[in-house]
């Protein structure tokens, strides 16, 4: 009880450290020389809008960094308090199929964790809805986090059997058989995302746009991408933000675009920002994802490996785990898995933002037109309350796309590089 009572007080200290930084001490300036520039919030956002914007995105990035430690905690609590125990016990007095066994004990993890996470949940949610960034009914989120609770369910479950099939066959080598299982399953879920995934939150449909649809065509086929159809999504129900993307991976590609985008964007602008996407699959940068996913997978179920060893070996008895093929050792796989993922996000956002910014480039050179691309940018920031200039220690974890200062001051040079070249022509 002590140490579950240090620990909630270190959650506190933590949550009032992150709220003086985020609202006070964090340096949020505009550089000197980008005053007066298209990257500056008060040449295209009024008074009103920038407050909001300052508001939103820290009290958005407070939550962040209140979640990643709460899922930690609730693991934690899980394990001292012999709740995973108890789980064990009362998922495996019910049947004598072990399958059916970790599915209840899943059952009851995933409903204690949805539990005490959802108050922090449901304050982000109304922060979106206060800041007009969502528009979504109440009834509507809470569909829309069930189907993720059970999406998500079905697919821990899955990998919850397999990695402690392989634990009971080989506790040395299981870690490396679970990952060879992972890649054609990783594959599959690319491929089924935009079919099957998908659709269970929003209705997608053909672009109402004919004279557009065929810009975005012609676009595709300039850029060698199989595209014959472009995809409308209604998330007008849900949000003000705007966004596209291309998913998918063979047959299964599709090109995307939120109806909010279609509303808020001028033709050229929609173009820039659906050559951005394609940049993406030009440069094969879903096949990049992949690749990378499988590399962090192996390394991360390595060290998860070694890390779940010791912490039962460790703390095992005290926890009421049997050793590291009982199914209450879970939390602790879980919490190893969240740690290395929250370690390693740093470089992933690094990685994020290179890529981001090469398709950016990909964009521009392809549609040849600043105006429209800096335009689309600062309608972006506006509809999703985006900050501009983001503290470093955000932008260090969260930012897996370069910052609006960072991509509208590239158009701008990329502008003015092209200036003298038109002055040259004219002579």
């Amino acid at each position: 009880m002590k140490k579950a009572l240090w620990f909630g007080l270190g959650f506190v200290m933590f949550a009032i450290l992150m709220w003086y930084y985020l609202f006070h001490w964090a340096n949020t300036e505009l550089p000197l020389h980008l005053k007066g520039t298209a990257a500056d919030p008060s040449m295209f956002m009024n008074e009103r809008q920038q407050e909001l914007s300052h508001e939103f995105s820290r009290m958005k990035d407070f939550i962040y960094f209140i979640s990643v430690p709460l899922n930690w905690l609730i693991y934690l609590l899980v394990l001292g308090f012999g709740l995973s125990k108890k789980f064990r016990e009362a998922s495996s007095g019910v049947t004598r199929f072990s399958i059916i066994h970790t599915a209840l004990y899943v059952l009851l993890l995933s409903i204690v964790s949805y539990i005490l996470t959802f108050p922090l949940d449901y304050y982000s949610y109304t922060v979106s809805k206060e800041y007009n960034v969502s528009v979504q009914s109440f009834s509507g989120w809470m569909k829309d986090g069930l189907i993720s609770f059970w999406v998500d369910y079905l697919f821990t479950v899955l990998t919850v059997l397999v990695i402690f099939f392989f634990i009971r066959k080989s506790k040395r080598r299981w870690w490396f058989y679970a990952w060879l299982v992972s890649i054609p399953f990783t594959i599959f879920l690319y491929f089924i995302q935009p079919v099957v995934i998908d659709p269970l939150y929003n209705d997608f449909y053909p672009l109402k746009d004919k004279v557009l649809k065929e810009r975005i065509l012609a676009l595709a086929d300039r850029a060698d991408i199989p595209a014959s159809n472009v995809y409308e999504v209604n998330m007008s129900e849900k949000t003000n933000s705007l966004n596209a993307y291309v998913n998918g991976i063979g047959s299964n590609l599709r090109i995307v675009l939120w109806d909010t985008t279609l509303k808020q964007l001028s033709e050229n602008q929609v173009l820039f920002v659906m050559a951005h996407e394609m940049g993406h699959y030009v440069m094969h940068h879903l096949y990049w994802n992949l690749l990378i996913a499988f590399i962090e997978s192996f390394i991360g179920l390595f060290l998860g490996n070694k890390l779940y060893q010791w912490a039962v070996n460790r703390f095992g008895d005290r926890w009421g785990i049997k050793g590291v093929e009982d199914i209450a050792g879970l939390p602790v796989l879980l919490l190893i898995f969240a740690l290395l993922s929250f370690a390693v996000s740093p470089v992933e956002s690094a990685i994020s933002r290179k890529v981001e910014y090469d398709a950016d480039k990909y964009a521009i050179e392809m549609t040849k037109d600043p105006k429209a691309a800096v335009g689309a940018f600062q309608k972006l920031t506006i509809s999703g309350l985006s900050e501009v200039n983001p503290p470093k220690l955000v932008k260090f974890f969260l930012y897996d796309h370069p910052t609006m200062l960072d991509r509208i001051s590239f158009l701008e040079d990329y502008q003015m590089s092209r200036e003298p070249k038109v002055k040259e022509k004219k002579k």
